[in-house]
């Protein structure tokens, strides 16, 4: 009953609650389509509106013959309305799933915007879907990526077993997860808001109407992302050579930098977050309340902490706010799955720190032993190499097949095996460090008030 009444609170604070009538009607079958390139010639793709305002792509490689499906959870959120060409991009950016022999089938979500729960439910719809139309498969995968890491996690525990009734999904896959829950993943974020207005007081400027940071931003605010990027130029010199840079500009960007514990790389992408996502996340899914805070956070890496800890606006979250979140967001780690995971070392967007957050959860929930994790020698968030993919949803099904649990070293030796057939531009796509373990996420991210 417990999870019930959660669950129904994440409903009613983060709008996930199923039903859109507008849409009911709109429901279709699978549509045959053009496969996109690179998604292999012989392949059969459709596409299609789930019926509660999801689009979706499904792909099926030739002799298929009911193997296995994955179903991809895309990262984001997006904040605009659902696009078919989302869904579509996923299935270019993944070919490699389908290259591999798997079918794929990838939702758009049933609309932009904050809410684990709801896309979590929609990859569901479209598994139905997919078995209603295509047979069941023999086995279905459950593929995570960034934000659809946590969607992925909070799936596998919302359709666990119950019963007689199996789990409809066999395994998950998590790569590049945003997976601590939704306070601990953009905790940094106020800070970030906090640490740049100290520092650039550009966002807002003293000459324009004024509002909490973790707002994001007033709804009626015309402020585009060319403009916001502007404003973090003008302060920093981001975007300019750094010998172009004056030397206050550098101070600057050191400072935000060092406080906040991000890449310059990322610096305008986790802003644009802080501004649009957490207006969509606080202010149409929280009713204006707010989930963050940053009461007894202490900033360090400036130049001068004191006056840093001192200058930067305080905020303390609204427990309901917080609470209705975490409901929608933080896995509980209950889920029998075999669970297997890739993250880069040095991900630009999402912490790998997260990583050891989750194993956390997963030790607390006694499921840590159905959990592997990895680790690879890259730098980026949205795509790690071709040959890695095809080694971990191997791995995953001789796991659920035959009983042989992956090691990274494994992993690793897999990855190796499979380099010649999958990465054809002649590089070696295998990076994982099977001895690197991520440190813990207040490492990275200074601790919140209880």
């Amino acid at each position: 009953m417990k999870k019930h009444l959660s669950h129904l609170a994440a409903f009613a604070l983060l709008g996930t609650a199923p039903l859109l009538s507008a849409h009911a009607a709109l429901t279709t079958a699978p549509k045959p389509a053009t496969c996109p390139a690179p998604v292999p010639e012989a392949a059969r793709c459709y596409t299609g509106e789930d019926g509660a305002g999801a689009l979706y792509w499904i792909a099926i490689p030739k002799d298929w013959n009911r193997g296995v499906l994955v179903m991809h959870a895309h990262g984001g959120p997006e904040t605009g309305p659902p696009k078919l060409e989302r869904s579509e991009e996923d299935l270019k950016r993944w070919a490699v799933t389908v290259k591999a022999g798997y079918a794929w089938a990838g939702s758009t979500y049933r609309r932009g915007g904050y809410g684990v729960t709801m896309a979590a439910e929609d990859t569901e719809r479209l598994r139905q879907i997919f078995v209603r139309h295509f047979g069941q498969p023999t086995r279905t995968l459950l593929h995570g990526q960034s934000y659809g890491g946590g969607v992925a996690a909070k799936a596998a525990e919302l359709y666990a077993p119950v019963g007689d009734a199996k789990s409809p999904y066999d395994g998950l896959l998590l790569t590049s997860g945003v997976i601590g829950g939704g306070n601990n993943n953009y905790d940094f974020r106020l800070d970030l808001r906090v640490v740049y207005q100290y520092v650039c007081r550009n966002h807002p400027r003293p000459d324009e109407p004024q509002y909490p940071l973790w707002m994001g931003l007033p709804l009626d605010s015309k402020l585009t992302r060319a403009e916001l990027a502007a404003r973090v130029k003008e302060c920093t010199g981001i975007g300019m050579p750094a010998a172009q840079r004056t030397p206050e500009q550098a101070a600057r960007l050191k400072t935000i930098l060092s406080a906040v514990k991000i890449q310059e790389r990322s610096l305008v992408g986790h802003l644009n977050w802080a501004t649009w996502l957490f207006q969509d996340l606080v202010q149409k899914r929280l009713n204006g309340r707010n989930p963050f805070g940053n009461i007894g956070v202490v900033y360090s890496g400036s130049a001068d902490d004191a006056a840093l800890n001192a200058g930067v606006l305080r905020y303390a979250a609204d427990p309901q706010a917080k609470g209705a979140l975490a409901a929608d967001s933080q896995p509980t780690g209950r889920t029998s799955l075999p669970t297997v995971g890739l993250h880069a070392i040095d991900d630009p967007t999402a912490f790998v720190e997260l990583e050891n957050a989750y194993r956390r959860i997963r030790d607390a929930a006694g499921t840590g032993g159905n959990l592997v994790q990895s680790f690879s020698a890259e730098r980026e968030h949205s795509y790690l190499s071709d040959s890695e993919y095809p080694a971990l949803f191997g791995a995953l099904m001789d796991w659920i097949d035959k009983g042989e649990k992956p090691t990274p070293q494994s992993l690793a030796q897999r990855c190796a095996s499979l380099a010649p057939r999958y990465d054809t531009d002649g590089k070696n796509g295998c990076h994982i460090k099977p001895e690197w373990q991520p440190p813990t996420l207040e490492s990275r991210v200074p601790l919140r008030a209880p």
